[in-house]
């Protein structure tokens, strides 16, 4: 069992997703940033879909009650192991009774902290990830409990990655959404020849852009949506959708980011730029 002594801000349980139910409303789910969690996954040769921990903003103080091995990545935290500082994407031995801490946030946004055969959360509709109310929890809270299956002895094929960060990119490639062609040249050329900023509200449903566009006075019908697809509302707002979005909506879809684009917006929070790059 890891024992959570102090949850963090949104301290979260995710896997790859909730996939094959968006006809019935339930969104996604899943590993915000794909991109690190599975890198992490590799690393401890786990199952792809191995749930691992997602932290947010402000991390944990964790304190494992077995014998396991751990890597973490992503965001940059100032983590420790009984006080001594560890480094991202980096395979290490874990034993009971060890105190894994989360200091301050240096860089991005989102922390994975993956275990050998992923954390024991329940399933539901095959998939480990939280998404309340359809799980029974949101998040972490305090003195919570999560399972996980010991492991005493494990030789890693490859101990640590050094890989090129992309916390600091800003670039997000995006295609042409649905209702894209809908709209007048002059106006989408803007979303392409400037920046724009991450506004206050955005989270693990939506982000939204600080700077509009222009509006539009289009009328549709409520259609599908995807994690990573940017909806302008009719006052010229641009919503980008996530993990934990809606699956429908009756805004024009307008773009769809990539998936390496959804992992690079993940890592990004109020203040942070980001531009458009038709692929």
């Amino acid at each position: 069992m890891l024992k959570v002594l102090k949850s963090g801000f949104y301290t979260t349980v995710q896997d790859q997703g909730r996939l094959g139910y968006l006809n019935k409303g339930v969104p996604v789910s899943g590993f915000m940033d794909s991109f690190s969690a599975s890198k992490l996954n590799l690393l401890l040769d786990n199952d792809p879909n191995a749930a691992v921990i997602e932290v947010t903003m402000t991390g944990p103080t964790l304190e494992f009650e077995a014998d396991t091995y751990i890597c973490f990545g992503g965001a940059e935290f100032s983590i420790t192991l009984n006080n001594k500082p560890l480094q991202n994407f980096k395979v290490y031995k874990i034993q009971k009774g060890d105190i894994l801490s989360y200091g301050r946030l240096l860089k991005g946004f989102r922390n994975y902290l993956a275990i050998k055969k992923g954390f024991n959360s329940p399933k539901v509709l095959g998939s480990r990830s939280w998404y309340f109310p359809l799980t029974s929890q949101s998040h972490f809270k305090d003195q919570a409990y999560v399972n996980y299956e010991a492991c005493s002895s494990y030789n890693p094929k490859i101990s640590e990655w050094h890989i090129d960060s992309f916390i600091d990119e800003t670039i997000l490639e995006v295609t042409r959404g649905p209702e894209f062609e809908f709209f007048n040249p002059k106006d989408l050329e803007r979303l392409f020849t400037q920046e724009f900023s991450i506004a206050k509200d955005y989270n693990r449903m939506a982000y939204q852009i600080e700077q509009k566009i222009n509006g539009h006075k289009i009328s549709m019908l409520t259609s599908a949506t995807l994690p990573g697809t940017v909806q302008l509302t009719p006052s010229g707002k641009l919503i980008i959708l996530m993990k934990d979005g809606q699956t429908t909506g009756g805004y024009p879809r307008l773009l769809q980011l990539s998936d390496k684009a959804i992992s690079i917006l993940a890592q990004k929070k109020y203040g942070d730029f980001v531009s458009f790059k038709l692929s």
